[in-house]
């Protein structure tokens, strides 16, 4: 059974830092490309990053760039998503999701993805 299974979020103040990590169960996830999303009250979800599976190339939406970095630790079967400046309107659940085969100009679409984690809370206020 294909699983994946995000952890790390809470509640900083801002400018603070997470880390969040997506483990994967039954399969290899070195050979899937994996995005992060996230979905505040009210709002559609949205792409934050993504890392392909062929070269490790790394995508961030304008409002994250500078600020979080995705990776991965093979060894683990975990990507992660460091989050540091944390600011309020980074407030949200969290989401990775992960697929074989995808365009990497699309891996910031959900329509993209087959396989998803449950979400992580992510809150940050003072």
């Amino acid at each position: 059974q294909l699983q994946l299974v995000e952890s790390g979020g809470g509640a900083v103040q801002p400018g603070g830092s997470l880390r969040l990590s997506c483990a994967a169960s039954g399969f290899t996830l070195n050979y899937y490309a994996v995005g992060w999303f996230r979905q505040a009250p009210g709002k559609a979800r949205e792409g934050v990053s993504c890392i392909s599976s062929s070269d490790n190339s790394t995508y961030y939406t304008d409002s994250v760039k500078g600020r979080f970095t995705i990776s991965r630790d093979n060894a683990k079967n975990t990507v992660y998503l460091q989050m540091n400046s944390l600011k309020p309107e980074d407030t949200a659940v969290y989401y990775c999701a992960a697929e074989t085969s995808l365009l990497f100009r699309e891996c910031a679409l959900t329509r993209t993805y087959n396989y998803w984690g449950q979400g992580t809370q992510v809150t940050v206020s003072s």
